[in-house]
This record gives C-alpha cells, structure tokens and sequence, in this order.
C-alpha cells in the first residue's frame, strides 16, 4: 500500500494575518487566563507577610602609623584605604555575627501559630488598628493568634535531639504555659517569668501575652546555623570606589528585629576595631618601651665620648662646612634608625618576602646610599674635624631617636587607652515601615499581568500547533473531495443536545424543525440543492453518510438533511445503518428496538420496522434495531440487498447514517449498494492525514466518496467563509 502523503504543505514563514486571528479568535480564552492571573497576583499582593529593610552607613578610616618611619612607608608603597570585601568580611564574621546572635537570642525563634493564607492578613489589619490588644478568637479557632499575641523566651536550652525542631508553646491562663513536642508530649510546664525544666529543657519566657489557648511555634536553632543565615541575609556594599563608606542592609518581617539586629551588628564591628587597635597600640608601646632603655645607653655612651674628645682635643666647634655634611649625615641616619625600628617591629607580624617587608628594606638600602656618598666627603676633612662630626652625629642621632621614642611611647599610651577606632558608625539603624521592600504591589500585578498574558499566548499557540484539525475546507478539496456544504455550528443544536441528555429519549430533537431559520438549517438547505444535481448522475437513489472517526456529527447530517429533503415533498426513508452505536432514533424520537436488524435476520416485517416521523408523511426512518453480535456478517447478507431494492422505488431518497470508515468496515459494505457517497468532517477535529486516510480506505474497497460535508465550523476571524457566520455565537458540541 502506498504510503500516505499530507496533503497540506505548511510554509516555514510566519503569517502574521494568521497569528493575529488565532488571537482574535481565543480573545475570551486569553482573556480569562489573563484575569485569573491578575486576581491572583492581588490575592498575593494583600495576603503576603511585608518584609521590611533596616539600612545602616559606617565610615572605615585609613590607619595613622603607629611608629616612625611608618607614614613614609605608606606613601612609598602607594596605600589606600581598607577594601570594601576586607572590611565586608569582618562585618560578616563569626565573631561579630556570633556575638549578636547571643546577646539577641535569636537562636531562638518563636512565631504564633496563624490560619493558612488569610491568618497573618487578619493579624496585621487587627495589629495596626489596634495598638497593644489581642485579637479575640475568630471562627472558634482559640489556637490560632488573630493579632497583637506576643512570645519572648529569654533561655531556651534542649538536647541535641530537639534543636532545630518544631515545638508548640500552649499559652495557659494567668502567664501559664506548656511546651510539647511534634509528638504532643508535655515537655515543660511553666509560668512567666520563672525559670522550668523538664525533659532535657530548660527555658524561662519573658513576654507572653495571647488569648488562652493560642499556640505559637518554637524553635531552637543551632548557633552556627542562625550565623550562617545572617550572612547570607546581612549585605555590605561600598557606597563609591575607595571611599571607605560602607552600607549594611537586612530584611525582615518584623522591622523592629531588623532594626535591631543591625544595630547590634554595627556597634559590635565599632567595638571589635576599637578592640583590635588598642590591641596594636598596645603591643607597639611594649616594643617601643623595650627600645628605650637600649637608645638611652647609646645617647648617654656618645654623649660622654663626645665631652672626652673635645677636652683633649682642645676642640669645641666645627668649621660651617663641617657643619652642613653633620646636618646632612644626621636626618640620614636619624632616618635609618627610624626605619630601622620599624623594621624591626614589622619581623613580628610579616615574612622577609612581604611586600612591605621588602620595600622598607629597599628604602633603607636607598639611605645608606646616600650616607656613603657623605661618608666620601667627610674623609676629605682633617683628622680632626672628622672624628669630630663623628661624635657629634652620634650624640644627635641618638638624641633624635630617643626623642621621637618617648613621643611615640606617649600617643600608643592614649590609644591604648583611648576608645576610639578607624570605624564610625555614620547613620544608625533605621527601618522605614511605611515602604516595605516587598511585596512591591504594582510591580507584582503588572508581573503578573503580563506573566499571564504569555501564559495564554503560549498555551494558545501550542494547542493550536498540537491541534491539526482542519479549519479550512481549501484543505478539504486539496485532498480531492469537494465540499458540498459549510454547516455552521449552531447554540441551538448545542441546548438540544442538552435536553437530550438530561430528559431522556423519546422525543423528537431535528434542528430544522425547532430553528427553521437557524443559519445551519440554511446550509442543510443548500446541501439538499447541491445534492440535487449530484444524484443526477448517480446510479441509484441511496445517499450514504459516514464519517472518518465517532462524533463527527453524521447521524446529526443525516437526519436533518431528510428531514429538509422531506419538506420539499419528495418521499425519504431515513436508515440507521450503525448497528453498533447508532442514535438516529434519539433525534427523530422512539425506540431503537425493530429495526435494520430485525429485517435482515427476518425476525420483523417492513411494515412494522419502517415508523413515520412525527407529522411529516414524506419521511419514514428505520432504526438500527438490536444490537447484534455480527454487524459486519448481516450487512453482507443477501438480504440487505435485497431489502435496498424493495426500498428503492417507494421512495425518492434513501439515506443512510453508518459507521465511520475508520473504526470498522461497515461504512465500506453499505457503500457498495450506495449511488452517491458523502463524507462528514468536523471543524477542527479531524485532521487532514485522517481524511485521505478515510478516502483512501473506500477507494480501496471500490467505493468513490462523491464530496464532503464540512460540519460545525465555528467563527474566525480568518478564512474565507467567515461571512457565513453573521451573529452566530460561540459555543462548541
């Protein structure tokens, strides 16, 4: 068998005519998706709990050198002031973020317990109009906290199995209270204020204040755990590159507990700098306090050398170029001593291989440079003028070093003593409760407006590519059926349908004659005019009806086009040919039962089998009968066919509703007693590979379709045949 092809080609380009009908045509369906989001996106603007942000600003300074020699070494190696990520990291450390974890307690977390969805909104409403009071019980629900309950607990220790489990608080009468487990087991029993213990637990509550009844839920957390998430929480930034200001911000719930705990944090990181620099002032003044004695001896030492030589030396001035080379020579040594010092100080806290380590070491180097080119110049001088300059330079260097020292030794005293650091808080703590950093209410129903909008689009646009069902009878024909009628989808039909599943059977339901002015009865009128012709060449007066799967609307086709037929006073006989499923007595009223089967297995007579319908003389129908076990084997019977022939001269047309062709092949035995042949397709729910599969299926089995029936084609606004549909509705069936 060959293999079948589709059909419709589909361009690869966009239309744009096409996706703006497609759009035009789901308007409804977009638009409610669109209002669910919107409404949705509200509910969660009102309902969610505002997180509220505390700011703080603090100014980190640059260091002032705590020893001599130190301010020309900054400036030789080009420093700045502190990095933001260095400083960021001390703010954040265990250290400070531990210290505020204890002396807030926020190890411990209490929360009362609220109704789901709409219980933390009611609280807020009751807790902002009314300052201090405690919401009564709404709905009877005495567990549940309605606004304004409060818990503090100041000490809260359990084993290690229960931290970071929940537990419930059960607030009592009076201050009482009871603590159970996830298991409702009474771990403690306890009043306000006073110390209890039980089970493993010890806690003592600060602040209870609820309706007797309410529960709240209790957790301790382990400390590392709490540090860890105020790192992640707590954000540091540098307001401006190298400007040593820095901007803390946390977010939380409750603004008061944001406020403080960044207050508390800024003030520990003031505290631990203050801390730190008196550490280093400290050790520095040991250092320098060490050196003083040793310089003291060697001022003293050149002091007395100095006196010596000029009492033998009858010497006691120096010549005025004398005089420059010793002014030189001392600020050059001064210098080293100074650096030298340093030097010194630095071995304890850096490596030889520290940048600054080196540097020093390098600019030393630079001075005894410099010293040797004077050393040069002074050995031109006589004997005794240079041993002179000699002794002189070594008292005033001396001198020098041990003046600056006990300066030195004085200012890391006051700041070793003093309380001020490199840190200042600029701006304290402050939480702005009118403007909560979220939820942002326009921004979330504009997001989700939108974010609705493109769920509608997408879901439109990918039923509409999963859904090939043809909408177009150019499709049709290009498949090599002509279309004989368009039938609009009817709301009349659609209630009809309705009363028929929900008032039983019995009674007749044909749409041509409850709406004869029906837009779809019009089109069957049309079918019965374009049928007129086709029969012409036909070889005998059998129509067959069938359709490429179920629920197509054949049986729906098949009785009202008789019935029109039948008022233009020609002689229809009406068959149900689907012995499986057939519902043709549903429409024209009656009982399925004495039927086509009846006949074919001669259990019944014509006369009894063949019932008028309604007050219609030209219109007689014969039901499907019992439903057999054998539907295919009596078609094929000889007397089927010799039933057709005894029909065929009492009336002008036959028409028969089978099977679709696809499902069995009864649709193909009757086909070949039929003269003329039409196929049922419905709007948007077959597709085009189905229905050349369905021709193929009867061309194979000798039976040429004559055309198709595009059935319940609904209104778009695209296509051709769109002008047919002037003040039709919507409804599908």
């Amino acid at each position: 068998m060959a293999a079948i092809q589709d059909p419709v080609q589909r361009d690869d380009e966009i239309d744009l005519s096409e996706l703006l009908g497609t759009l035009s045509d789901h308007k409804w369906l977009i638009g409610i998706i669109t209002g669910v989001f919107v409404l949705l996106s509200i509910a969660y603007a009102m309902l969610t709990t505002p997180i509220y942000q505390a700011t703080s600003v603090v100014q980190v300074e640059q260091k002032v050198p705590s020893l001599p020699g130190l301010s020309a070494l900054t400036q030789t190696l080009g420093a700045s002031s502190p990095e933001a990520t260095t400083e960021t990291a001390l703010i954040t450390s265990r250290m400070v973020l531990g210290a505020a974890v204890d002396e807030l307690k926020l190890a411990i977390e209490t929360h009362p317990r609220r109704m789901p969805i709409i219980g933390k909104y009611f609280a807020r409403k009751y807790a902002a109009s009314n300052p201090g009071l405690v919401s009564p019980p709404l709905f009877n629900k005495v567990e549940y906290d309605w606004g304004g309950s409060k818990l503090e607990i100041f000490q809260l220790d359990v084993p290690d199995s229960l931290l970071d489990q929940p537990l419930t608080l059960i607030a009592g009468r009076n201050g009482a209270y009871e603590l159970v487990d996830a298991d409702e087991n009474v771990l403690v029993s306890g009043k306000l204020g006073q110390t209890s213990s039980g089970h493993g637990v010890t806690m003592q509550v600060r602040t209870l204040v609820a309706n007797p009844g309410t529960q709240f839920r209790v957790f301790r957390h382990r400390r590392l755990t709490v540090i860890n998430g105020l790192q992640s929480a707590i954000n540091v930034n540098e307001e401006g590159k190298e400007s040593g200001i820095l901007k803390m911000t946390y977010d939380n719930p409750d603004p008061q507990l944001a406020a403080n705990v960044l207050k508390e944090v800024g003030e520990l990181y003031v505290q631990q700098d203050v801390n730190r620099n008196s550490a280093e002032a400290a050790n520095s003044l040991k250092f320098v306090r060490e050196q003083l004695p040793n310089v003291r001896r060697d001022l003293e030492r050149a002091t007395a050398a100095l006196n010596a030589y000029q009492i033998k030396a009858h010497s006691v001035d120096i010549s005025m170029q004398t005089q420059g080379l010793l002014d030189q020579e001392v600020d050059i040594q001064s210098n080293i001593q100074k650096l030298r010092l340093q030097l010194a100080d630095m071995q304890r806290q850096y490596t030889p291989e520290h940048p600054a380590y080196k540097a020093l070491v390098q600019q030393i180097g630079q001075l005894e440079a410099q010293k040797g080119g004077i050393d040069k110049r002074v050995g031109d001088l006589p004997d005794t003028q240079q041993q002179l300059l000699k002794l002189k330079r070594d008292v005033q260097v001396s001198n020098d070093t041990y003046t600056g020292l006990l300066n030195q030794a004085q200012q890391l005293d006051i700041a070793r003593a003093g309380t001020v650091g490199n840190v200042r808080i600029i701006d304290s703590s402050a939480v702005d409760i009118t403007r909560p950093v979220w939820p942002r209410k326009t921004i979330i129903v504009l997001g989700g407006t939108l974010l609705g909008a493109f769920v509608a689009l997408v879901f439109v646009f990918i039923r509409q590519m999963l859904n090939r069902g043809i909408e177009d009878p150019a499709v049709i024909e290009k498949i090599g059926l002509p279309v004989y009628a368009t039938i609009p989808i009817s709301p009349r039909e659609q209630t009809l349908q309705q009363n028929m599943r929900l008032h039983g059977r019995g009674k007749q339901r044909l749409l041509v004659m409850d709406a004869p002015a029906d837009l779809a009865t019009e089109a069957l009128r049309s079918l019965r005019t374009s049928l007129h012709f086709a029969r012409l060449e036909a070889k005998n007066n059998v129509l067959m009806i069938s359709g490429s799967s179920p629920d197509v609307g054949k049986t729906f086709v098949a009785a009202n086009l008789a019935t029109v037929v039948a008022q233009s006073n020609q002689r229809v006989l009406l068959i149900d040919g689907d012995m499986r499923r057939g519902s043709l007595h549903k429409l024209v009223g009656g009982r399925a039962e004495v039927g086509l089967s009846e006949l074919i297995t001669g259990q019944a007579e014509l006369a009894a089998a063949t019932r008028q319908v309604g007050l219609m003389e030209n219109l007689h129908f014969i039901a499907r009968g019992k439903l057999p076990p054998n539907p295919s084997e009596l078609l094929m019977n000889a007397r089927f066919s010799a039933l057709l022939e005894h029909l065929k001269p009492l009336y002008d047309l036959i028409i028969i509703d089978t099977p679709p062709i696809l499902a069995v092949t009864d649709a193909a035995i009757i086909g070949h007693h039929a003269g003329t042949a039409l196929l049922v397709v419905r709007f948007g729910i077959n597709q085009a590979r189905e229905i050349a599969l369905a021709r193929q299926r009867f061309e194979q089995n000798n039976v040429p379709l004559k055309g198709a029936i595009f059935n319940a084609v609904e209104k778009r606004s695209r296509g051709y045949y769109s002008y047919a549909y002037y003040g039709v509705g919507l409804p599908s069936r």
